[in-house]
């Protein structure tokens, strides 16, 4: 078995923010590349990021709000 390492593609940019899968917002929880801080999020610089084909979507500090839009997670950065 091989492991798929092409960078995370499925990223759409938006006026404010970005969106991702569910599915890839539930990965980066469950790997602990982004911890609940309150009603925010915070990348933990301490995990290592998936590879995105975007760059800069998870800044070291940066802090999110996190709000579902269908089966998308919309990330805005605060």
């Amino acid at each position: 078995m091989t492991i798929d390492r092409r960078p995370f593609a499925d990223v759409v940019l938006t006026e404010d923010g970005f969106s991702l899968p569910d599915l890839k917002w539930r990965e980066l929880l469950f790997i602990g590349v982004l911890r609940a801080e309150g009603s925010l999020y915070r990348r933990d610089e301490t995990r290592p990021l998936p590879p995105f084909e975007k760059e800069n979507l998870f800044p070291e500090g940066a802090r999110f709000e996190m709000r579902r839009v269908g089966d998308r997670i919309h990330l805005k950065r605060v």
